[in-house]
């Protein structure tokens, strides 16, 4: 199959002129719809004014963007097939001898690198404002802030104490109880200011309390004192602590990989995080699906097709897309499915499934 550069740029042109259009108008709508709700919540907090959640409304849009990027190459394909198909060039350009693969060709190779500049540009952007977002939130708005954060050195859980802070750290996490081995506790005051530390071996969360054992405190003002259970008062419960993981919206693309092999080092469950991953290098495929799956809708001459019935096919087909992938995504992220497999399966599912109607519909 050759492909002439003249029309290809001509097609990839028509094709990001929607592209960006659509994908303004989405974010402009999500936009308004974020705003209202952000003035909702803020509505109790007197001292969060309207630049504040204009400006949290911007931090939020990437986080949504992402997920819109399928339906936005999506419709850009259909209304770009649909736009030539009304002025008869499509027509004119099979009349010319070109099949229909080599003017759908360029629109897959320009969503691939669409997909390309996200995960490796973009995605990275987006992860450091959604992060802004949230500190927004946490402080504005009272949202809890993220309790843990995983490093090379293990886990660290910071929490509230009625006379300041605390900040846990363990080594290892035994998943099955979660049990937390290696600690290492230091206590804060209001001020900030370090006033004594707790190591132990292992820790277990219990009815509202830390209990540690074969625990050491060192106090500046005094003696170390052993003990071989001290506990420790707490409002979190072993659900609030899952909750709290990382999103892996914060997460850049680059440093995923580091931080997957972090929470694998420390014991934790990687495997949410590993479907994450496959997701976002998928997605260049994933776009291209889209633009076969546009094709479907689009390229049938002006006299057999419907606007509306194009519009609702394609709507139809993008939040199909959307269940199956989400649906395959909790599959692998519960061990029912390979973390391959789930994250994959819809680009190929979806590709496959779009080049065989298209064989079968169209020429050559």
């Amino acid at each position: 199959m050759k492909i002439n550069p003249l029309l290809s740029r001509y097609l990839i042109g028509n094709f990001l002129r929607m592209f960006f259009g659509i994908t303004t108008g989405l974010l402009a709508i999500v936009y308004i719809f974020e705003v209202l709700e952000l003035m909702r919540r803020a509505a109790d907090h007197t001292d969060v004014g309207i630049g504040v959640v204009l400006k949290m409304g911007l931090y939020k849009l990437p986080e949504i963007g992402q997920l819109l990027l399928p339906f936005a190459v999506l419709f850009a394909a259909m209304a770009c097939f649909w736009w030539l198909s009304k002025r008869h060039e499509l027509t004119a350009m099979r009349a010319a001898g070109f099949s229909a693969w080599q003017f759908v060709a360029p629109l897959v190779f320009a969503a691939m690198a669409i997909g390309l500049v996200h995960i490796m540009l973009v995605n990275p952007l987006a992860s450091s404002v959604v992060t802004k977002f949230q500190n927004m939130e946490a402080e504005y708005l009272g949202q809890h802030r993220k309790l843990i954060t995983v490093s090379e050195q293990g886990l660290w859980l910071r929490e509230a104490d009625p006379s300041g802070e605390v900040i846990i750290h363990a080594d290892k996490v035994q998943l099955t109880d979660w049990n937390l081995m290696g600690l290492m506790v230091l206590f804060f005051d209001e001020n900030g200011d370090h006033t004594r530390r707790l190591d132990a071996d292992s820790v277990t969360l219990q009815q509202g309390r830390w209990v540690f054992r074969n625990a050491i405190v060192r106090d500046p003002n005094a003696q170390p004192e052993k003990s071989d259970t001290f506990t420790l008062s707490t409002d979190l419960t072993l659900q609030d602590i899952q909750e709290s993981f990382s999103d892996p919206d914060t997460i850049s693309f680059w440093k995923l990989p580091g931080f997957i092999r972090n929470l694998a080092n420390t014991g934790l469950e990687t495997t949410p995080m590993e479907v994450y991953y496959q997701s976002l290098l998928s997605q260049p495929l994933l776009l291209a699906a889209m633009i076969l799956l546009a094709a479907t809708v689009s390229l049938r001459p002006p006299r057999f097709q419907r606007a509306l019935i194009m519009v609702v096919s394609g709507v139809g087909a993008g939040f199909a897309v959307f269940f199956l992938s989400s649906f395959l995504k909790a599959l692998g992220g519960s061990h029912q499915l390979p973390v391959i497999l789930s994250a994959w399966s819809t680009s190929i599912i979806v590709m496959l499934g779009s080049i065989t109607w298209l064989l079968n519909t169209e020429d050559g």
